[in-house]
């Protein structure tokens, strides 16, 4: 059977036909402050997305220092590296990649369709050579086909993290 272009373009308009929307996406927004000191050095930073229990369930981005010996300096991200970061071989393809100057860095969040709804932390963890070490995590609600926003600010190492989930 043979449908002229008019029929075709009926039948994929349909909205019974439509495919609902049960992906989500969505990007986390990391601050990296400028600290007043002698010596800077850019920060190692981990982001992931842990579950309600606590659980890492993805890592999304590391940025550390790829010129050095990485796995050296890597444990400093300590709760990033007991969950599952030390089983991890760097670099990372796809979600590794160099330290940043500070400013805004922004990152993809991809995998959530495969998450079940519920309740989920952004966290974003940064630890500096000769510097401090904090933790920020960013809870936000997980449902399909609709939109959330969270934020939450750190103090020295880290500045505003924000998350945006789209439907």
């Amino acid at each position: 059977m043979r449908l002229t272009s008019f029929a075709a373009a009926a039948v994929l308009a349909s909205p019974a036909l439509a495919a609902p929307a049960l992906a989500n996406s969505g990007t986390v927004t990391v601050e990296i402050p400028q600290a007043s000191v002698r010596t800077y050095r850019k920060p190692f930073v981990a982001v992931w997305i842990e579950n309600a229990a606590g659980d890492n369930v993805r890592t999304v981005q590391v940025l550390h220092d790829q010129a050095r010996i990485a796995r050296r300096w890597l444990p400093d991200l300590r709760s990033w590296w007991r969950q599952g970061g030390n089983a991890m071989s760097m670099p990372a393809d796809g979600i590794s990649s160099p330290t940043r100057a500070p400013g805004q860095h922004r990152f993809a969040l991809t995998g959530l369709e495969r998450l079940t709804p519920g309740n989920y932390s952004v966290v974003v963890e940064a630890a500096r050579e000769n510097g401090g070490r904090e933790l920020v995590k960013v809870p936000f609600r997980l449902q399909r086909g609709r939109a959330a926003n969270a934020s939450a600010s750190g103090s020295r190492e880290v500045g505003q993290v924000s998350v945006a989930i789209r439907p």
